[in-house]
């Protein structure tokens, strides 16, 4: 299966673009940028059973585990800002076993890419449920 980005974009990567962008405008645009990267879903899975829950905008989830129990997952939204802040997650925690996904510390993530604290407390509740969402697929 094709990593979502068609390219294999590490929370390594997503680290250093943000810390080469100075303030939160540059890091905004970044986030622009990750989103128009992300392939949208097929309208098909755009379902109630792959919604997220606690996003303010429409968000949905799929996720597949590949032969060597990693999973694999793919998110959309309707929101532009919501579907950047899905590919950081993803940068993250795609291509990773249940194990290596229950162990990957976002809060720090979050906080090297110094994204909380310039988002609004409804936009940093949706990431927290797109975290809790993948997490409650990868420990199932």
């Amino acid at each position: 299966m094709t990593h979502p980005f068609g390219t294999e974009i590490t929370a390594t990567e997503v680290r250093a673009l943000f810390a080469a962008a100075q303030g939160w405008e540059a890091r905004y645009k970044q986030l622009i940028k990750l989103a128009k990267q992300l392939p949208p879903l097929a309208e098909e899975e755009k379902v109630e059973a792959n919604a997220i829950h606690g996003c303010e905008s429409q968000a949905w989830l799929v996720a597949t585990k590949d032969e060597q129990e990693r999973w694999q997952f793919h998110c959309d939204s309707d929101a532009r800002i919501v579907k950047g802040l899905m590919a950081v997650v993803l940068a993250a925690l795609s291509n990773k076993t249940s194990a290596e996904i229950a162990a990957f510390d976002i809060d720090t993530y979050f906080e090297e890419l110094q994204l909380l604290n310039h988002l609004s407390p409804s936009r940093g509740n949706g990431l927290r449920a797109v975290v809790s969402a993948i997490k409650a697929k990868a420990e199932s």
